[in-house]
């Protein structure tokens, strides 16, 4: 391949903040498709992006079997992941999926053999691997400059579940098509950064999660409908090669809008990755002997800024950097959250 043409579906948020505009962006990509279950919204991109009507759909069958679609890219609820990343690999089409990858490690385990038996390419779309900072504290990490991690701290905090932001019940607050709550939606993505940016894995996990605000408003205006995720999740895990983590994630962060910090701490220094604090904007502090043991921003160099939709062409046409998150991946990170709904559940360590 050199152009590959993408369909895309599921076509809300995510769809138009990060891929659609990714697909445009990238030179390798071509948008040839779109489906959505929203009519409304499926002419409104259809416009926007200049989709002809008869590669408008309504059905994701009909857009993988469309023959002018190489890739398909899925930006649905989690409850659909599966489905539309079955068919894709079924049919022969490589596909980027948004996280978490399915409802828990059975559906996972099921579409990573799948894809290795059609041997097509996946992503699973942890955006964070993007960040330029979250990059150049991993090969930090890894140069050995630190030395050994012994602590890694993280934070993930949003402040949409507040009961002034009056949000109602969207599809992320019903099990039935979520999984989790904060945990699935913001906890897999924190999850992975850490992981990613150490290197090593998770052993065991304990947890607290939990419900603020049972009952919200319907969609719809008839009345309100029960809560039954997580609007909050505190984490503690061991890791490979020693090292304590430790989560705190919430959607009842006030003032915050996608904020994130991790802070890291190694035998020779430590470093603090932030998201948010600037608003959009990633950045990096470092403390160790060359800073005199203070706090110091640092200047992230170029060769860490990538985009993650290019990095999608970017694995398909085989030039890819290898930090790409895959199939393999999205099973790890479920077998992980399905540990610690278990912990939480149970009251206890589990290993995973």
């Amino acid at each position: 391949m050199s152009v590959i043409r993408v369909g895309s579906v599921g076509l809300g948020g995510i769809s138009s903040g990060v891929h659609l505009p990714g697909i445009r962006r990238s030179p390798d990509l071509k948008l040839t498709a779109l489906c959505d279950i929203n009519p409304e919204r499926l002419r409104e991109r259809g416009e926007q992006y200049g989709i002809p009507e008869d590669r408008r759909f309504t059905d994701y069958r009909d857009l993988v079997s469309c023959p002018d679609v190489d890739a398909v890219d899925i930006s649905t609820p989690n409850n659909v992941h599966l489905e539309v990343a079955l068919a894709a690999a079924r049919a022969g089409k490589p596909y980027c999926c948004e996280k978490p990858v399915t409802m828990d490690t059975a559906e996972a385990e099921l579409l990573r053999d799948a894809t290795r038996a059609a041997g097509v390419k996946s992503m699973i779309c942890f955006s964070y691997r993007y960040k330029a900072a979250a990059r150049y504290l991993r090969s930090l990490v890894a140069g050995g400059r630190f030395g050994r991690i012994h602590h890694v701290n993280m934070q993930y905090y949003q402040a949409w579940g507040l009961a002034e932001a009056n949000c109602s019940l969207v599809w992320r607050y019903v099990k039935s098509v979520a999984a989790s709550g904060a945990l699935g939606d913001l906890g897999c993505h924190a999850l992975d950064l850490v992981s990613f940016v150490t290197g090593q894995r998770y052993t065991r996990v304990a947890a607290h999660l939990d419900t603020i605000i049972h009952e919200r408003r319907l969609p719809d205006g008839s009345g309100t409908g029960p809560v039954d995720v997580d609007d909050f999740s505190n984490i503690l895990c061991s890791m490979t090669d020693g090292i304590s983590a430790s989560f705190q994630i919430s959607r009842f962060a006030y003032g915050r809008g996608n904020y994130q910090r991790m802070e890291v701490y190694g035998e020779h220094g430590a470093l603090v990755y932030h998201l948010d604090r600037v608003p959009g904007v990633d950045e990096l502090e470092i403390c160790d002997a060359s800073t005199g043991k203070k706090y110091v921003p640092a200047e992230i160099p170029e060769e860490f800024r990538v985009d993650q939709m290019q990095s999608f062409a970017d694995l398909l046409n085989g030039t890819d950097d290898g930090l790409n998150a895959d199939i393999d991946d999205g099973v790890e990170n479920e077998i992980l959250l399905d540990g610690i709904l278990r912990a939480s559940e149970e009251g206890r360590w589990v290993t995973l």
